[in-house]
Parts: C-alpha cells; sequence; structure tokens
C-alpha cells in the first residue's frame, strides 16, 4: 500500500516565483561579461537547481576564487534589481496555492535573504513564514537529499509521505534520493524530458497541480 501525502514540499525559483527566467538572463551576461561564454541551455544545465555555494565552486573552479566572489556579488545585484522590476509569481500558482488543503512549506537551493526578497516581492512570503528551509541550513545542496530530509525532519512528516513539487533535474533527483515522489514543473526553463523519472509525474499548468496532489491523498 503506498503511503498518503501528509506534506508539499515547495522548490522556490521556478516554482512558486517567476525568477528562474530572470536567473538565466544574468548568469548569460555575466558569463559574457567575465570571459565565460554561457548559452541559456548551458546555464540550464549547469546552475538551475543547485546550491549556491555549488554554483560558486563552478565559477571558481573556472575563473578562480577572487572572480568567483565577484561574480557571485554582481549576480546578487542584477538579479535583485531585475526581481524589484517586476517578478511575478509563476502563473497559476496563487489559484493553485488557495485550493490546496495539506501542509506546506518551501525548501529551496536560495538562501533566506533571496528567498525574503523574491516571496516578499511577490506577496508570498506570508503563505509560508515560519516553513521555509534553505540548502544554507544542511551540508549538501540538490541533488543530494539533504535538503528534503530537512524539511520532512522538520514538519514532523514521514519522507515517504511528502510531494515535491520541483522545476529541475538536480530537484526532482533530490527528491527521488530523500524517498519522496515528486511532481515535475516543465511550464518553466527546464525541459520536460529532465525531470521524467521514477516516482515523478511531470506536467506543466500549474493550475493541474491541486488535483495532482489530490490523487496523492487517496
Amino acid at each position: 500500500m503506498i503511503d498518503p501525502i501528509e506534506l508539499v514540499i515547495f522548490d522556490c525559483d521556478g516554482v512558486l516565483v517567476d525568477s528562474e527566467v530572470i536567473a538565466v538572463r544574468v548568469l548569460v551576461q555575466l558569463g559574457e561579461e567575465y570571459g565565460w561564454p554561457l548559452t541559456e541551455a548551458e546555464v540550464i544545465e549547469k546552475f538551475v537547481g543547485r546550491s549556491e555555494a555549488a554554483n560558486h565552486a563552478m565559477v571558481a573552479e573556472r575563473l578562480g576564487e577572487e572572480a568567483a566572489t565577484l561574480f557571485d556579488k554582481r549576480f546578487r545585484e542584477l538579479h535583485a534589481e531585475a526581481v524589484d522590476a517586476g517578478l511575478t509569481p509563476v502563473d497559476g500558482l496563487v489559484e493553485a496555492l488557495d485550493a490546496i488543503t495539506l501542509p506546506t512549506c518551501v525548501a529551496s537551493s536560495g538562501s533566506h535573504e533571496k528567498m525574503r526578497h523574491t516571496l516578499g516581492r511577490t506577496g508570498l512570503y506570508g503563505r509560508f513564514e515560519g516553513r521555509i528551509f534553505s540548502a544554507t541550513e544542511v551540508g549538501r545542496g540538490k541533488p543530494a537529499p539533504d535538503l528534503f530530509l530537512h524539511a520532512a525532519r522538520s514538519m514532523g512528516v514521514d519522507p515517504a509521505r511528502c510531494l515535491v513539487v520541483e522545476d529541475s533535474g538536480p530537484g526532482v533527483a533530490a527528491a527521488r534520493a530523500a524517498g519522496m515522489r515528486a511532481l515535475g514543473y516543465a511550464g518553466g526553463v527546464t525541459a520536460a524530458e529532465r525531470l521524467a523519472g521514477p516516482g515523478t509525474v511531470v506536467f506543466d499548468d500549474m493550475r493541474e497541480l491541486p488535483g495532482l496532489i489530490a490523487a496523492y491523498q487517496g
């Protein structure tokens, strides 16, 4: 018998807020500035869904530690400017949240500071306040299971009874590694085939989310 779901764990960027398109654009720009030409597809493959620490290490390996520190600072500045210029919730997300009755939380590769900014800017912070978890709290970021296991433990729910909503390859891999089922949102920057896999249902419209979650409740 399959355990019914008791907790829905949301990723933040690209699932709650439409910020991944901003991040991809900024990273392509910074690649040009720092002499590391990157296409959008390369940015999605290398950066999207991974922790800030993992991305920093990758940039440092390519450009050196000093340049990576400046790269990070510039990214935060440009990303914040773009967020303030018009970040919105993912299309259909607010209506979906209004229809979901199960407990929810957020588990993101981003820092708490970044989530306070993006979720605050879109009016979503109050919906999850006190139930927001960051990769900065664990030893390994996605695709390792640490963050999702930390969120489940903090919420007092068995991992087998958690459902993760993700939009990146590392994110769905982390959910599987944690022993959780996943819904892969393909309406953003990551192609559906990069989300597909065991225990994962792929969808492309947030308005479908309440019905998909209900199917796991038995």
